[in-house]
């Protein structure tokens, strides 16, 4: 049982039953809320260890929440919503959102993504990160698999820096770009792309089948860490 309270905003009162419903049963407290306005409040008022957030509202939108929270939290945040394009995921996630999940989903996808960004909510300043048999030493710049050293570029360590300073969570192409390349989105996507193939090579077991650094298709990368 976890304990961790978890805040569920949505409109819908069926989606806020089945999500009470479903996360209680596996040992989260749940509040509600109706509205984006209603959620700000709540908030607010009692920040709760992360928010299941639907973008479509009424009064505020997800997006408006998303702009209003992270101007001064960093409450985990996975999106909820009926809006499946690759534009909302995108500005969801450049708002700041740390995952989103498409309606329908199941909440066994939905639990593991809770867990994803709670774990990684937990952990602060880690000085490595571990993701299978490779890990990160942030502070050595070293980077290890199945204890022996990978020899990175500077502009693939950088890249991968970037990914496991917010490991499990999706960064999208935009901000990889500003991060790592410092912008111009149009001449420097292919490169995004290559380099990320580098990484696979050189961390991946099997570069063409990738666990570890993982596609979202449309929207970014993610260097993930576990489920």
């Amino acid at each position: 049982m976890t304990g961790e309270r978890v805040l569920v905003v949505d409109d819908e009162p069926q989606i806020r039953r089945a999500l009470r419903t479903g996360l209680e049963g596996h040992g989260y407290a749940v509040d509600v809320a109706e509205d984006g306005r209603e959620a700000l409040v709540a908030i607010a008022s009692r920040v709760p260890d992360a928010v299941v957030l639907d973008l479509v509202m009424p009064v505020l939108d997800g997006f408006a929440v998303l702009r209003d929270v992270r101007a001064w939290s960093a409450v985990p945040i996975v999106v909820l919503s009926a809006r499946g394009r690759e534009s909302d995921k995108v500005e969801a996630l450049d708002l700041g959102a740390d995952d989103y999940l498409t309606k329908p989903f199941g909440i066994a996808e939905l639990l593991a993504r809770l867990r994803a960004v709670l774990r990684r909510s937990r952990v602060v300043d880690q000085p490595v990160v571990s993701v299978g048999d490779v890990e990160i030493d942030l502070a050595r710049r070293v980077v290890t698999k199945a204890g022996s050293e990978v020899r990175l570029t500077p502009t693939e360590y950088d890249l991968l820096r970037v990914l496991a300073a917010d490991a499990d969570k999706v960064i999208t192409h935009r901000r990889l770009l500003e991060r790592v390349w410092g912008g111009h989105a149009a001449e420097n996507a292919q490169l995004l792309r290559v380099y990320v193939n580098y990484l696979r090579r050189k961390l991946e077991d099997d570069p063409t089948r990738p666990r570890l650094l993982v596609t979202e298709p449309g929207v970014g990368y993610r260097l993930r860490t576990g489920e």
